[in-house]
């Protein structure tokens, strides 16, 4: 296990502070200027596991009302909604400095049997036939200012291979269609609550980024103002996300200050494991005169 990967293992194992009250760490995800929205998900969807038995989280909707501070513990307070027969509902609040950063409804589903059919998976090249992300930010690293260097070059737990890169200095316009192959080896030793902890980490990479390709944008660019407003996580099947997933991004609107993504993620057999669904901030930034 990498330094990297046990670090995420870290943050993802929250600390209870009272029967419903919990404490997760701050600092250690994607991003340094803000906790990554990721990150507070999958540790939201962590304290609503510990208040729940034997059921898997079938769906999460979250949204991100402040800006999380790295610096700090991010405190949550679970509401036991409801114990049902085959469902059981949470209610997530992530608080800093005494505010909502946060609130997220989480229902966890008993084991049924019923008809089964889905989409096919899109047919791509294999992970390995595409640049690792080191490989592709060593590219960057002399347009970049020194002291953020190290933050862009240093280990990242989740692997990541893009199918369609683009230039985030320079990006063209191009297809919304948004593809990558992703994993994280340590998930070969946790359990399916876990697994779906660091599914739902790893599916706020790259998401927004699909409404900005059509317009030549990136986060890079200097020209976007934007951020996460909600995101929503359906589990479909049991994830086992020490493999290769397939995670087919597409944003079929944007428009007023927004834009809209949605996301299928697939093991690398072909079964739809999740799907995804994200609103994002999309403003242009105001030149100083």
């Amino acid at each position: 296990m990498t330094d990297a990967e046990r670090i995420l293992l870290d943050l993802l194992n929250i600390e209870r502070l009272e029967v419903d009250l919990f404490r997760g760490t701050g600092s250690g995800g994607e991003t340094p200027m803000r906790i990554f929205g990721g990150q507070v998900i999958a540790q939201a969807l962590a304290a609503a596991y510990k208040t729940v038995d034997d059921r898997l989280c079938h769906s999460l909707h979250a949204y991100f009302i402040r800006p999380g501070d790295p610096t700090i513990p991010v405190i949550y307070h679970v509401d036991r909604a409801r114990d049902g027969g085959s469902f059981t509902t949470r209610r997530v609040v992530a608080i800093q400095h005494g505010k909502q950063i946060l609130n997220m409804s989480a229902s966890f589903h008993i084991q049924d049997e019923g008809w089964e059919h889905q989409h096919p998976m899109p047919k791509l090249n294999p992970p390995e036939s595409y640049p690792t992300r080191s490989e592709l930010r060593q590219k960057y690293l002399d347009r970049v200012p020194e002291n953020l260097r190290l933050e862009l070059t240093r280990e990242r737990p989740i692997e990541v291979r893009e199918v369609d890169h683009l230039d985030p200095f320079n990006p063209v316009a191009s297809d919304d269609r948004n593809q990558i192959w992703f994993r994280i080896g340590a998930a070969a030793s946790v359990d399916a609550k876990t697994q779906h902890l660091l599914l739902a980490y790893a599916s706020d990479m790259n998401l927004m980024s699909s409404g900005m390709r059509p317009h030549g944008l990136s986060w890079f660019t200097g020209e976007v103002n934007g951020a996460s407003l909600d995101h929503t996580i359906w589990f479909h099947a049991p994830v086992h996300f020490e493999n290769w997933h397939l995670y087919a991004m597409e944003s079929p609107w944007t428009g007023q200050g927004r834009n809209f993504n949605r996301g299928s993620i697939y093991s690398e057999d072909g079964m739809l494991v999740a799907s995804v669904a994200q609103e994002g901030l999309m403003r242009r930034v105001q030149k100083k005169p």
